[in-house]
């Protein structure tokens, strides 16, 4: 039977993987300058790919029979990721972007460890999907970082 922690850290994912969608999008739009042309796109190709993280795990919150937050549960803690004042500060994007895809590896890892203590593969196979998405977000803005002048 799957525990309440694997349904606290659904739940939290899904908040999270929403917070993000909201982060990356204002990001790719209001970034500026020659240099965020290619994390713009990335970031914006990568909208559709969290928001598909939280349609999975509202699914398997659902089918555990609970129901995914709605917009009253949530509270924003991606302060790192919040648009720049100076629209072509990059890097500070990318340091959050960084930093998020920490604390969802951090969490993914979590759901997994929790779903295989409770002996719900499902939940496991979700979080180990999700997870290796994470972690491609991760080594991705860990290159533009790399590559990103430095001023």
């Amino acid at each position: 039977m799957t525990s309440d922690e694997v349904t606290d850290l659904l739940t939290k994912a899904y908040i999270d993987e929403l917070e993000t969608v909201m982060n990356y999008l204002t990001n790719a739009i209001v970034l500026d300058g020659v240099h965020a042309e290619e994390v713009k796109e990335s970031l914006d190709a990568d909208v559709q790919e969290e928001l598909e993280h939280a349609r999975m795990l509202g699914n398997r919150l659902k089918q555990l029979d609970q129901s995914p937050p709605g917009s009253e549960s949530f509270e924003a803690r991606q302060s790192s990721l919040q648009p720049p004042e100076d629209t072509t500060d990059v890097q500070s994007v990318i340091e959050g972007v960084i930093e998020a895809e920490n604390d969802a590896i951090e969490t993914y890892r979590a759901l997994h460890e929790a779903a295989s203590e409770a002996n719900d593969p499902v939940t496991e196979d979700v979080a180990v999907t999700i997870l290796a998405d994470e972690e491609a977000h991760h080594t991705e803005f860990r290159g533009f970082q790399k590559e990103f002048p430095q001023d």
